[in-house]
Parts: structure tokens; C-alpha cells; sequence
């Protein structure tokens, strides 16, 4: 026999939304357990910080809770979703961040696409070296660029998602995560050549031992 919950359960992320706003009290519950491991991977790479993340997390989850009245179906409830947790990231960077000027490089960054098959890791900066090392970098970027990457490289989305995400043009995400790729590569070509990381310097301070 199908329970109340069951049928919950089948139902579309679109008929969710809809029910929680008409007063179901257990729609947005489902749709909090289908995106809340996503979200926060966003969440932790972002800001790379638990407890931030953790927060921000909260903060996106109350602005849907709040404000799913205002959905009006032009995209799906997933991107809907990310987009609210992505602002509040956002908000969250620009009251704590202070950026240091960064040197350009016109090579290709690879190294950062391999933390997208850590995409549902609880806490990918209480992990490895690389992991804090690629962390650090990013918070060396513009917010633009950081969350372009993250986006991109880290999560997996196509750019025209991130692009519908970030509610911007296509050709803009893709200019940004150039931009950004060129910004990160002198922080962590280390890890990509690690025979030579006696010589560079970490971005997290202080010269590597020799």
C-alpha cells in the first residue's frame, strides 16, 4: 500500500515546490534530501570553510522555504536552487573576503577538474594537502571567476547551466573560468608536477620543505 510519504517521494521537483507552497508541510522536506548533498558540495568549495558553508547552506534553504511562491517554473527547481545557494555564498564572500593581487598566466589549468570526482566528499577542506592547496588558491580570486570555476570544474556543470545559474551569458562563464584557470596555474602547478614542488611555494604560506 502506497503511503502518504511514498507519494511524496514520486513526485517531480516542479509539483513539489508547487504543494510546498500551497501549505504541504512535507514537500520541501523531499526536496531538501534530493539537493541538499549538492548544494552543499557548491557550498563547501565556494568558501571552503564547514562552518561557512554549513550556514550559507541554512540561509539558502530558508530563502527557498520563504520564497517559493515567487517560482515561476522558467527553469528547473534544481538550478532555481543553486542559483539561492550561490547568493548566499556570494553574500557570505563579500563580508569576509579580502582578495591580494594575483599574476595572470595564459596556460591551461587541468588540476582542479580532478576534485569534481570529489563532488559529494562532507568536507573536502579537511582532507589532502592538494585539496586545502586548491582551496587556498581559489580564495585568491575574483568571486566571479571562483564561483564560475567551482561551477564548472569542480561540480561538473555544463557552462550554459553555470551560465543559467549565475545569470549570465554563456560566453561570459567561459571567459571567467579562463581568467580564472590562468590566475590559479602559478599556485598549483605543484600538483600537477610534484616531482618539482620542493621549489613552489604554497599559497596557504611559507615555502615547502626541502
Amino acid at each position: 500500500m502506497t503511503t502518504v510519504i511514498d507519494a511524496v517521494q514520486e513526485l517531480p521537483d516542479k509539483e513539489l515546490l508547487s504543494r510546498h507552497a500551497q501549505g504541504d508541510d512535507q514537500a520541501f522536506g523531499e526536496l531538501v534530501k534530493r539537493h541538499r548533498e549538492r548544494m552543499w558540495a557548491v557550498a563547501i568549495r565556494v568558501l571552503g570553510d564547514s562552518e561557512e558553508a554549513a550556514d550559507a547552506l541554512q540561509d539558502a534553504f530558508l530563502s527557498a522555504f520563504r520564497g517559493a511562491h515567487r517560482f515561476r517554473g522558467e527553469a528547473q527547481v534544481s538550478t532555481w536552487l543553486h542559483r539561492i545557494v550561490v547568493n548566499a555564498c556570494h553574500d557570505r564572500m563579500r563580508r569576509r573576503m579580502v582578495r591580494p593581487a594575483v599574476p595572470t598566466d595564459d596556460a591551461t589549468l587541468d588540476v582542479i577538474s580532478n576534485e569534481r570526482t570529489k563532488a559529494s566528499t562532507p568536507d573536502p577542506t579537511g582532507g589532502s594537502d592538494s585539496a586545502m592547496d586548491v582551496h587556498a588558491a581559489l580564495g585568491r580570486l575574483p568571486e566571479e571567476q571562483r564561483l564560475a570555476l567551482v561551477l564548472v570544474d569542480m561540480i561538473g556543470y555544463r557552462v550554459d547551466e553555470a551560465a543559467e545559474i549565475l545569470e549570465v551569458a554563456p560566453g561570459t562563464v567561459k571567459s571567467r573560468c579562463a581568467r580564472g584557470r590562468a590566475r590559479l596555474l602559478p599556485y598549483l602547478t605543484h600538483l600537477r608536477n610534484p616531482e618539482h614542488a620542493r621549489d613552489v611555494t604554497s599559497p596557504r604560506g611559507g615555502d615547502r620543505a626541502s
